[in-house]
């Protein structure tokens, strides 16, 4: 009330006085009057004010405005959330497929909408895996049958195949109120899970799995990040280690550094494909058993950002390894369903582990990751996806579910989106034809682009790309000259950033810096999704081409 009052003296005085002992007569004795009935709490007895020149708008003296801005001084103090206040282990968090190259495209792409003139006229985002935001159709019956789950009157609709409309009611019994929109059991819904174990049973040549082992999460990163929150434990040398690969899929560096976990580098062989070597993971583990308890080992098969897909003797040195250690397996296999190279074959950690015998099979922990966005599927909107943890003790499976009642359930349609991934149409059925024609389709696109790229890059002095095997990017390996090199620091970035900015600059092609995902020292590279269509990646390819030879030759 008491601001209200003081505006009210001030749009008085502003009618009545022009200075000090100067006032407009007959205007005044009614201002004065109606200030004090406002300050009294009466209704006022005020002329109609003026209409101001815009509606909206008011027009304020000079004194007027100055007493406004004091105001505001007086109302603002410290933030209480500050850089220097804020959790320390949050600002270490950096996720190079979303980091400052990305945020630069974005200002590009607002330039160009204001028609700013660039040496191009659209930014390609090369930077991440979304396969429908780079053009990829999605799978018909997937879509159907979480259309019929998001709006059951469509089970009635003869468009509508039966097959999907079985797969929507089975989904839509299991849902609390038969609706999509009511949550679910932390751990997902039965039905669900109960088609995932069948799945892996089916995929791993009739290796049991139990639903109660299945975690239905939001998307595989989800499932990733809640592992290791309880697995990381201890203070000083006993902190937990975590052996991630190098390069890796920034999501592990993040999650490592929000736990406040120690990260333990083991580097994969670039020059062998980027190979999986036991002998470079017992001297990582030993190096870091100086510093911290490492206590966990994080694979990515097929690989991401390097495309690798890993053959059945490495998976067993590498399960034997962490046997004989006593470490705890994460098996991320989210592009099981990407493997493009003859002679390559996505062979699970689980199946493996399996067939390796009761010894093995009994005491290895595994989780292993699977999820709807990647594979054929691309829907990385419906974050779905799940884990398979096996050999967990039976308290810490009951810390788990405790652990992922707190974010109540993963999204119910990302359930349903997930449910279709491992129970599609089967031979006999209606959508069959379509869906496997589909299916085909996506993958044979992806095995073409994958070596169109791999081709290509090759031909470019100064690139060199190992074949892409799986997956869904390239991670070629670029030759920087030392002048570069010293621009880039006089910038304060690292060089393969550098490049990467430049690139972005001058074509519009936006990808990721090898030092976003980690690389050998002296060494640099970028990763490219491979996603665009066909004719957009060979465009996109050439323009690279050019660009690296000229980035040579300016630098040379």
């Amino acid at each position: 009330m008491h601001r209200f009052v003081l505006v009210a003296k001030q749009t008085a005085a502003s009618l009545s006085c022009k200075g000090p002992g100067v006032c407009r007569s007959g205007r005044e004795d009614m201002a004065s009057r109606c200030a004090a009935s406002l300050a009294a709490g009466r209704q006022p007895p005020c002329p109609r004010l003026p209409r101001p020149a815009r509606e909206g708008t008011v027009r304020w003296s000079s004194a007027a405005k100055a007493s406004a801005v004091k105001i505001s001084e007086k109302a603002s103090r410290e933030k209480i959330l500050t850089l220097e206040s804020m959790n320390p282990q949050v600002k270490a968090v950096e996720y190079a497929v979303r980091g400052p190259i990305v945020l630069k495209a974005g200002e590009i792409e607002k330039e160009l909408r204001k028609g700013i003139k660039k040496p191009f006229t659209e930014v390609i985002k090369a930077n991440i895996g979304d396969a429908h935001a780079m053009g990829q159709r999605p799978i018909t019956f997937l879509r159907q049958v979480v259309a019929l789950c998001t709006y059951p009157n469509l089970l009635d609709s003869p468009s509508f195949p039966e097959d999907a409309k079985k797969r929507a009611r089975r989904i839509l019994q299991g849902c609390g109120g038969n609706s999509l929109g009511s949550y679910s059991a932390s751990q997902g819904i039965n039905c669900i899970r109960e088609d995932v174990a069948s799945y892996i049973e089916r995929r791993d040549g009739g290796v049991p799995a139990d639903p109660d082992n299945i975690y239905l999460t939001t998307g595989a990163s989800d499932g990733i990040a809640t592992i290791l929150k309880i697995l990381v434990s201890g203070g000083g040398k006993s902190r937990t280690g975590v052996m991630i690969p190098i390069p890796q899929y920034p999501l592990y560096s993040a999650a490592i550094s929000e736990l406040d976990a120690i990260q333990v580098n083991y580097y994969l062989d670039e020059e062998n494909c980027w190979g999986l070597d036991v002998n470079e993971l017992r001297r990582s583990l030993n190096e870091a058993k100086a510093y911290c308890n490492p206590k966990v080992l994080c694979i990515i098969n097929p690989g991401n950002p390097t495309g690798q897909v890993q053959n059945r003797k490495c998976i067993e040195d590498v399960i034997h390894f962490a046997w004989e250690e006593k470490l705890f397996l994460l098996a991320d296999e989210v592009y099981q369903d990407n493997v493009y190279s003859e002679g390559c074959q996505f062979h699970s950690f689980k199946k493996i582990l399996y067939e390796m015998g009761p010894e093995y099979y009994n005491n290895v922990e595994l989780a292993s990751f699977h999820s709807t966005s990647k594979g054929y599927m691309g829907e990385c909107g419906y974050r779905g996806g799940y884990m398979e943890v096996i050999n967990l003790h039976p308290e810490i499976k009951g810390q788990l579910v405790k652990l992922l009642s707190v974010r109540l359930c993963p999204p119910v349609s990302g359930q349903a989106a997930m449910d279709i991934v491992v129970n599609p149409p089967i031979p006999g059925e209606e959508s069959y034809s379509q869906f496997i024609k589909e299916k085909e389709s996506v993958l044979n696109n992806l095995a073409k682009k994958a070596k169109l790229t791999e081709d290509m890059f090759n031909k470019v002095p100064g690139i060199h790309c190992n074949p892409l095997q799986g997956a869904m990017y390239a991670f070629p390996r670029i030759f920087i000259p030392s002048k570069a090199i010293e621009e880039a620091k006089a910038h304060k970035m690292a060089p393969d950033m550098f490049y990467c900015m430049k690139l972005l600059e001058e074509t519009g092609i936006c990808v990721v810096p090898g030092s976003g995902f980690g690389q050998r020292e002296g060494s640099y590279h970028f990763r490219m999704t491979i996603l665009p269509p066909v004719e957009k990646l060979k465009i996109l390819l050439e323009k690279v081409k050019d660009f690296h030879i000229k980035f040579l030759e300016k630098y040379a």
